[in-house]
C-alpha cells in the first residue's frame, strides 16, 4: 500500500515540514557526491551504531540525532519524505513549527534507543528519518481518527485507488512493522536491513508524547464547526 494523500486540509503553512524536507534532500545530495568508502565511514561516525552507544562513546550518542538526517539510497529518502509530507503538515498544524521540530527529534531519539536496546551489540549503522516519521504517524493516528487516506494498492499490474480510514491504514502499517521486527529478532540478522523496531518505538513514542507538544493557541484557532466529538479537528467527511 502506498499513500497518495490524506483528507485533512491544513490551516497554517507547514514551515518546519518544508525545512525538514529541504534539509534531508540537501544532505542526501551531499551524501551522493561522496565516494562509497567515504560514505560508509561517515555512517559509522555519525550514524546510529548501537555497540558504540553501549560503550559510552560521546560522539556515538550524537548519532541518535544526526542519523535521522542520513539516508542509504534515493528510494529510502523519497519514501520517508513522501510519508512525512502527507502526514506531517497536519501534526505541525497542532503544534507549531518549534514544538513540531522538538517532537520530531524526540520521537527519532526514542526510536533509536529502541533499536539500541534490542540490538545492543550491533556494529551496523542505522540511518534514516523513518523512526522520527513513525512518531508523526503515531500522533496523526490519535489526533485525526476520522481522517481518510487515498491509497494506491497495486493489484498485479493494475493500480487500484482506495479511500481508506487513516486508522486502518496506520494500524496495518504498525502491525507490519511489529511482525517484521518479531521475525527479525528470531532470525540470524536484521530482516532486510530495516530497523523495524525503531519504527515501532517511534510510533509508540508519538502516541504517548504528542500531547506534550500541542499548542493551545493553534487549537483555539480551529473553527468550532471543524471540531469532532473529541474536541479535535477533523475533515468534514
Amino acid at each position: 500500500m502506498f499513500p497518495l494523500r490524506d483528507t485533512i486540509p491544513g490551516m497554517f503553512p507547514p514551515v518546519m515540514l518544508w525545512a525538514l524536507v529541504a534539509c534531508n534532500i540537501l544532505l542526501f545530495m551531499l551524501e551522493s557526491a561522496l565516494p562509497r568508502d567515504t560514505l560508509a565511514a561517515v555512517f559509522q561516525v555519525i550514524g546510529l551504531v548501537p555497540a558504540r552507544i553501549m560503550d559510552g562513546e560521546p560522539l556515538a550518542i550524537l548519532g541518535l540525532v544526526s542519523s535521522q538526517f542520513l539516508h542509504g539510497s534515493l528510494l529510502h529518502v523519497v519514501g520517508n519524505l513522501w510519508t512525512l509530507w502527507i502526514f506531517g503538515d497536519n501534526v505541525e498544524d497542532r503544534m507549531g513549527p518549534g514544538r513540531f521540530l522538538c517532537f520530531y527529534l524526540l520521537c527519532g531519539i526514542m526510536a533509536g534507543l529502541t533499536q539500541v536496546l534490542l540490538y545492543p551489540g550491533s556494529t551496523v549503522p542505522t540511518v534514516g528519518a523513518s523512526g522520527a516519521i513513525a512518531g508523526v504517524l503515531g500522533a496523526y493516528l490519535v489526533l485525526f481518527p476520522h481522517a481518510r487516506v487515498i491509497t494506491l494498492i497495486p493489484v498485479f499490474f493494475y493500480p487500484l485507488l482506495v479511500d481508506l480510514p487513516a486508522v486502518s491504514f496506520l494500524l496495518f502499517w504498525f502491525l507490519m512493522q511489529f511482525l517484521s521486527g518479531t521475525i527479525a529478532l528470531v532470525g540470524p540478522q536484521q530482516l532486510g536491513g530495516v530497523a523495524w523496531w525503531a519504527h515501532v518505538g517511534g510510533f509508540m513514542a508519538g502516541i504517548v508524547l504528542h500531547r506534550l507538544f500541542l499548542n493551545p493557541r493553534r487549537i483555539r484557532a480551529i473553527p468550532p464547526d471543524a471540531l469532532g466529538f473529541d474536541g479535535l479537528w477533523h475533515s468534514g467527511r
